[in-house]
């Protein structure tokens, strides 16, 4: 494996671009009045919880996915903002068109992250000095900062990154990897979950090093193939490429009636149970969607189209009520349809910034809770009362 390892990577030059502190300087740019000072991105209720917060905040122990109450607690100090998903989305798009024209290949991780492969590149450029050029360019044109790791891969690439931020630069090359990695805390790993930590931290396993010495056999039997997973990228072994970022990459669905119809109540109740359906899938995969578009067919055979932007999302409410609003637009002619169908486009990888919608976290917890009921028992298992009795 060793071999293999240098064989196949020796040659390899990833980079792995990350904001820091990603909505926390997109609220920065806009009011420069809050740099240098403790904020928290999210709801301030009860029940609100941090989505972002300044490296400012996170020395007091604010962290994402804190309850507001105790972020508030151990910094009451900080300045909460509520927070503008609109604005986050629209900036992410401008450091993907940015880093689009700079770069033979490119994959958009997630909202804040790229991973661009530089390989074969660096025989025309240093990519160490590539790298930085684009960092500079980012940040002059839209005022936003960006830390990066340059490395063999893309699991070194990013803990580089994690190691240098905020505002930094950081190149591991192939000799220097295991040297990196060895004194890190395994928590570093990308993937790590916060029970797999536990657990081999109660065996005394904390730092990379000593769980790069585990015996494949053993990791096996304790984690299964995680266990092979993790003491791969202990030892800074990661074989994944870079997907090409396609800003067109969608999930959709359509349906053709048994009969044309013009019953605007079955139509909208059919466009609920299809958004439903795909927007289930959608956090099922771990994405994101900035794009919905709603097609119909007339009886004519006449197809029309309407699509919007909208801001970063995953949940059934946000996106059944922009359904419902473009078919409003598209349907004018009020003829007999035939087809409807509906596709979220411009897909990131990502999950839902709880407070950041006019959502209230107890519809969040809805959409939770019918998600692990659709796990256990099947996609259909259940649905709203509107959309029970459709016959289409």
């Amino acid at each position: 494996m060793r071999l293999k390892f240098y064989v196949m990577q020796s040659d390899k030059h990833i980079i792995h671009m990350d904001q820091d502190a990603f909505f926390v300087s997109v609220e920065v740019r806009k009011d420069p009045t809050l740099k240098g000072k403790p904020v928290i991105i999210g709801g301030t209720s009860d029940r609100g919880v941090v989505a972002s917060c300044s490296y400012e905040a996170r020395k007091y122990g604010v962290h994402s996915a804190m309850p507001s109450k105790l972020a508030k607690q151990l910094c009451p100090h900080a300045i909460f903002v509520k927070g503008n998903m609109d604005a986050y989305t629209k900036a992410s798009l401008e450091i993907t068109e940015i880093i689009r024209e700079k770069v033979p290949l490119f994959e958009k991780a997630s909202i804040d992250e790229h991973y661009i492969d530089m390989t074969g590149m660096d025989r025309f450029y240093g990519c160490m000095q590539y790298a930085h050029e684009l960092r500079q360019k980012i940040m002059k044109e839209l005022h936003l900062p960006i830390s990066f790791g340059l490395s063999v891969n893309k699991t070194v690439a990013k803990m580089a990154t994690n190691e240098c931020k905020p505002g930094g630069e950081k190149n591991v090359e192939l000799p220097e990897v295991q040297p990196f990695l060895n004194p890190l805390s395994i928590r570093k790993i990308p993937g790590l979950g916060e029970k797999t930590f536990i657990k081999l931290s109660d065996m005394g396993i904390k730092r990379i090093f000593t769980l790069s010495q585990i015996h494949p056999e053993q990791m096996q039997k304790l984690l299964g193939r995680n266990g092979l997973s993790l003491l791969e990228k202990s030892k800074g072994i990661d074989f994944s490429p870079v997907v090409p970022y396609v800003e067109q990459k969608s999930i959709s669905t359509q349906c053709t009636f048994k009969a044309d119809t013009i019953d605007l109540s079955l139509l909208n109740n059919l466009l609920t149970s299809m958004v439903i359906d795909i927007a289930y899938q959608l956090r099922e995969k771990k994405k994101l969607t900035a794009c919905i578009t709603v097609t119909i067919r007339y009886s004519n055979f006449e197809d029309v189209t309407k699509q919007a932007s909208i801001p970063y999302t995953s949940l059934d409410n946000v996106l059944i009520e922009k359904a419902k609003d473009l078919f409003k637009q598209v349907y004018q002619k009020r003829m007999l349809l035939r087809l409807i169908g509906v596709r979220f486009s411009n897909l990131v990888s990502g999950f839902e910034q709880i407070d950041l919608y006019s959502e209230s976290n107890e519809q969040y917890d809805l959409v939770q809770a019918l998600d692990k009921i659709r796990r256990r028992f099947g996609e259909k298992a259940v649905t709203r009362a509107s959309i029970m009795d459709l016959d289409i």
